[in-house]
């Protein structure tokens, strides 16, 4: 991933888990130097969900422009290259109109899609698909140690999902996940002066604010939950249904739990999905991505000037 260059347009790049400012300093950014709010979180592209997902308010949104925010319908499912592409489009037309953009969001695939590029993987065959995803998990992981063992060795073995993706890849095409993701194309890191700021506050002061914040949600987003439920034509699998708080909401809407039932689950869920995300952005991103624990807003604002305008 390309750091600061020279001679390249800006773009800048907020990162962190759920809750930890990064919204807030995104738009006092945006306001200070004319820029536009670019979504980089996997929930917040759906329409149906924006208090249960952080998005911004509409007044917010009214004080800067604001792309890839609820444009996508929960029936849909949306991948990390659509997500990429649409985010391409929209750096190209916030420097077309002279304004800086501002990806913000806590998916690290997005982000790495967008800015590494992503493997061009042909086509699974279907017959090989369905078959690996009858198998049951142990059976699978050893047909992957024997087709693809460094990949048997990294992937814990009851991993459902990666040891089938990583086992249908080699046996359909004929060479390994990680051959492929070693050719990404597409990706705009050689092309943008990117400055990234990844927020990675006290543990114990962003597990108080998740607390809080998923109070004020299970107290406001009782509508927008309901409303996503009583679609018939959001497919069981939707993406938008596993949003934290839809399973945590919909068991009080139907008298399966009390209130403080779902407070507990949907914070205690948010707390472990905050941890994963921070294990992400201490592990993955490369050198030159600073890493702030700072909780005010303006000082993390001074920190991503003095890396934008270096």
């Amino acid at each position: 991933m390309n750091m600061i260059s020279p001679g390249l347009s800006r773009v800048a790049l907020i990162a962190g888990p759920t809750a930890s400012g990064k919204s807030a300093l995104a738009l006092a950014l945006a306001e200070k130097h004319r820029g536009t709010v670019i979504n980089a979180d996997s929930m917040q592209v759906y329409a149906d969900l924006r208090i249960l997902t952080a998005r911004p308010s509409a007044e917010e949104e009214a004080r800067a422009p604001h792309r890839l925010f609820g444009h996508i319908d929960g029936a849909e499912a949306c991948s990390a290259a659509r997500w990429a592409a649409e985010a391409r489009a929209a750096i190209a037309e916030a420097h077309a109109e002279d304004r800086l953009p501002i990806l913000v969001g806590g998916t690290g695939l997005y982000l790495r899609t967008l800015i590494d590029g992503i493997a061009p993987i042909p086509e699974i065959d279907p017959a090989i698909r369905a078959g690996i995803r009858a198998l049951p998990v142990a059976e699978a992981h050893a047909a992957l140690a024997l087709a693809d063992p460094a990949a048997a060795a990294r992937l814990h073995a009851t991993d459902t999902t990666r040891v089938a993706r990583a086992l249908e890849v080699v046996r359909s095409t004929g060479r390994t996940l990680t051959e492929w993701q070693d050719r990404r194309e597409g990706g705009i890191g050689d092309q943008v002066r990117l400055a990234a700021m990844i927020l990675l506050p006290d543990r114990a002061w962003l597990g108080e604010r998740i607390d809080r914040r998923f109070a004020t949600m299970l107290a406001t987003a009782e509508g927008e939950v309901r409303g996503l439920l009583a679609r018939t034509d959001v497919p069981a699998d939707a993406p938008v249904l596993r949003a934290i708080g839809v399973d945590e909401i919909g068991r009080m809407l139907r008298g399966e739990w009390e209130a403080d039932q779902a407070q507990e689950a949907g914070a205690t869920a948010t707390r472990q999905y905050a941890k994963r995300q921070y294990t992400w952005f201490r592990r993955q991103p490369p050198g030159g991505w600073e890493v702030t624990a700072e909780t005010d807003t303006y000082e993390n604002l001074s920190k991503i000037e003095r890396k934008l305008f270096q």
